[in-house]
């Protein structure tokens, strides 16, 4: 089953509703090359839960990819599946088994669960699912090289209102580019360990994909559908400067056509290969740049755990203001210049943004609010410790 919201794919508030599970792609691709066929229901499809009730009955397994933001419609869905099929199983993994997994326990629908990859155990576990633990830990693939290129066709489609603008199995455009919109993954892991995100504690590292992997897949679907843009969805795109250089080198005269790009950097590693950097702009069209500067305070990035400091972030805004003014998305920011990016409440500040609010909840005026439901964690509000701060957060 592919998770959202009710409606994203019948009424979606934008395109970033719309855009496709590459998790449930990859898995599903895996099962029909296996000879396990499925089929797909969605309930980003459906306008109401009456509505997925009279498709999910009569099945006798229900699999689903669990991200956090998913959690809440995944439990009803799972809740629903059950009341209409009291002798089904079903099968639950992604990130929310990894990082939360007492919450997916205390749903009883849910007969087994896997933790961490599941690209290299899905087969048997869809086979014979009762021969695996309530809770089993996930297999991973060495090298991204191992996974089959996706079978993008057997991503769900979106309403008929929607699909002359869709271009399924490609995706919308999005602001960032033209469509049709290629979404990708080039890598996996982003190895730094910022406190807000820190994945590489919870998803398996593994190999990057080839660049000719990469190019050979994008030239198929241009082929096959035409491409307009593409959407690199890597945490970070811009890391390992040998695959970096190989792209540079491969990219601009092996694909069919040099589409543009948005991709995600870092401003340490842009101020530590500038030239990389530069050359990726000006030679392979990465012409939507996202910087997660996050703040222009060393005091605040050192407590992010960012490993980037101010001069990082004012070199990089600097360097990509040299090559254009039109490159740059520094997400959740605005107005960027080097003298006007996000800074902590306190410090200089974006225009244009009343910082009241956050003087009032960095004074305690919504305390109460933000803890509740905390009675049962250890946390002690007058602590300086580092790890009560992040229960609070």
């Amino acid at each position: 089953m592919d998770l959202g919201d009710l409606g994203d794919l019948v009424t979606p508030n934008g395109p970033h509703e719309q855009w496709q599970d590459h998790g449930l792609g990859l898995l599903r691709t895996i099962l029909h090359q296996n000879g396990i066929v499925t089929d797909l229901l969605s309930t980003r499809a459906v306008t109401s839960w009456r509505q997925l009730k009279k498709q999910l009955a009569g099945y006798k397994m229900l699999i689903m990819n669990i991200r956090s933001y998913t959690f809440p419609p995944a439990r009803k869905a799972a809740q629903i599946f059950k009341e209409v099929n009291p002798n089904s199983l079903i099968l639950a993994g992604g990130m929310h088994a990894t990082v939360a997994l007492e919450e997916l326990k205390e749903i009883a629908e849910i007969d087994r669960i896997v933790q961490g990859a599941g690209e290299e155990i899905i087969v048997d576990l869809v086979k014979d699912p009762l021969a695996f633990e309530r809770v089993t830990m996930g297999v991973s693939s060495k090298s991204m090289a191992d996974w089959p290129m996706i079978d993008r066709e057997l991503w769900p489609k979106p309403h008929k209102r929607l699909q002359q603008n869709f271009n399924w199995p490609l995706e919308p455009e999005c602001g960032w580019g033209p469509a049709p919109v290629v979404t990708m993954l080039t890598s996996r892991v982003c190895p730094w360990q910022c406190v807000f995100c820190n994945e590489n504690s919870y998803i398996a590292n593994m190999r990057r994909r080839p660049v000719e992997m990469v190019i050979d897949e994008l030239n198929y679907l241009d082929r096959k559908y035409g491409v307009g843009s593409i959407v690199i969805h890597d945490s970070m795109f811009f890391q390992n400067p040998k695959w970096l250089e190989e792209w540079i080198e491969k990219y601009p005269r092996k694909a069919n056509k040099i589409w543009p790009y948005w991709a995600a950097g870092r401003s340490d590693t842009v101020r530590q290969w500038p030239e990389i950097f530069t050359a990726l702009v000006k030679e392979t069209n990465w012409n939507t740049i996202s910087i997660g500067l996050e703040s222009g305070s060393d005091r605040i990035l050192r407590l992010l755990n960012k490993e980037c400091t101010e001069e990082d972030n004012d070199f990089t805004i600097d360097l990509i203001n040299q090559l254009g003014d039109d490159f740059l998305i520094a997400e959740g920011k605005s107005l960027m210049a080097k003298d006007n990016y996000h800074r902590f409440p306190g410090d200089e500040k974006v225009k244009g943004v009343d910082y009241q609010f956050y003087r009032e909840l960095l004074a305690g005026q919504y305390d109460d609010e933000v803890n509740k439901g905390l009675d049962g964690v250890n946390y002690h509000p007058d602590t300086q410790s580092y790890e009560d701060a992040l229960v609070k957060a």
